[in-house]
């Protein structure tokens, strides 16, 4: 690469607020240290971790803290090494990269045993350090996956949040089988249209919600069997039907405050697999519906790099290919958020860089 800019434009955040506190604006560019590498940030994508740095989330939700401005989003991110910082030898200057947005020690029992997001020390790339909503990042280049020549920047960046969160949740923590059916809440999201697609591939029936009719339709056309209008009726009432009585054996549920509703869904026997609290923290429920009925309640908040990985790789292979809602320049970071915050959007709100 040629001689590197002593600036880089990046998206920032000075204070909580709408889109129209975000800042696109020339800042110093950082150098890697060691064990790190620089990054000539290619494509990023908006997670929900974006749009709540921006905003701050709706109600205190467990372990938030509150940031120090001013902030530079991104979790995800795709591009090429810049310049490698001390010790590094994995990657070289030039390559095409994927990074896997987890921070971990390396050394607590939960990173010996391969659970990098279980780590004492964990923190995500993009919240708890400066991301990738800039020219350049700094990552751990340990944290790099070679990225192939013929997989494109935007959808490299599409997946490793969401498609990593959702191939946890369906397949490592959830053991999703083939011939198995799944309820997919808020399938028009990043980690729903994720899902989607993974539980597709596995073979499962998949049953989902969204409150529009052309995210419903969007749904079906990705392979959703059937779709329903949360606000038509009860959900469970509706998977019932839908399912002869019996339920369906795994409910994947980024929403949070839908836990009843998803528990009555579920088989007996069934998994609830939840990443988020979107719509609410605090639900409310009879436990006697969980263990009664031999239900299970499964947490998976984020991969960890064999999931990392195994989801790549099928993108590498054209396995799996991710829903792009739309694809926006860096300086329209602000039309990029208020799309992801809209209802009418479904799967990911890419960024190019």
């Amino acid at each position: 690469m040629s001689e590197l800019p002593p600036t880089m434009h990046a998206a920032v955040i000075h204070r909580h607020g709408g889109p129209e506190v975000l800042s696109y604006e020339e800042i110093p560019r950082p150098e890697p240290g060691p064990g790190e590498a620089l990054i000539r940030v290619r494509a990023t994508s908006i997670n929900r971790l974006d749009l709540w740095a921006r905003s701050g989330p709706p109600v205190p939700i467990f372990p938030w803290t509150e940031p120090d401005f001013p902030i530079i989003s991104g979790s995800d991110c795709a591009g090429e090494v810049a310049r490698l910082g001390p010790g590094v030898t994995n990657v070289h200057v030039g390559q095409r990269v994927v990074l896997y947005p987890s921070i971990y020690c390396g050394t607590c029992d939960y990173c010996r045993a391969g659970e990098q997001t279980q780590c004492l020390e964990y923190r995500i790339f993009g919240e708890h350090t400066d991301g990738a909503m800039a020219e350049y990042a700094v990552v751990q280049a340990h944290n790099l996956l070679p990225l192939p020549d013929h997989v494109s920047f935007t959808d490299a960046a599409a997946m490793p949040i969401a498609y990593t969160t959702a191939w946890r949740m369906l397949i490592t923590a959830g053991q999703l089988r083939a011939g198995e059916s799944v309820l997919i809440l808020g399938v028009g999201g990043g980690v729903g249209s994720a899902a989607l697609r993974i539980a597709r591939r596995a073979g499962a029936t998949v049953y989902a919600t969204a409150s529009l009719p052309e995210k419903r339709r969007l749904a079906e056309e990705h392979g959703a069997a059937a779709t329903f209008d949360p606000s038509a009726g009860p959900i469970s009432e509706w998977v019932l039907d839908q399912t002869g009585g019996r339920g369906v054996d795994i409910v994947v549920d980024p929403l949070g405050a839908t836990w009843r509703e998803s528990i009555r869904s579920l088989a007996r026997g069934g998994r609830l697999v939840c990443c988020g609290a979107t719509a609410g923290n605090q639900p409310q429920f009879d436990i006697r519906e969980v263990y009664q009925r031999h239900r299970r309640i499964i947490g998976a908040p984020m991969g960890n790099w064999d999931d990392f990985t195994q989801v790549m790789r099928l993108l590498f292979a054209g396995e799996i290919t991710p829903i792009i809602d739309s694809v926006f320049p860096l300086e329209r970071i602000a039309d990029a958020h208020r799309r992801a915050e809209s209802r009418a959007s479904f799967g990911k709100v890419v960024i190019t860089v």
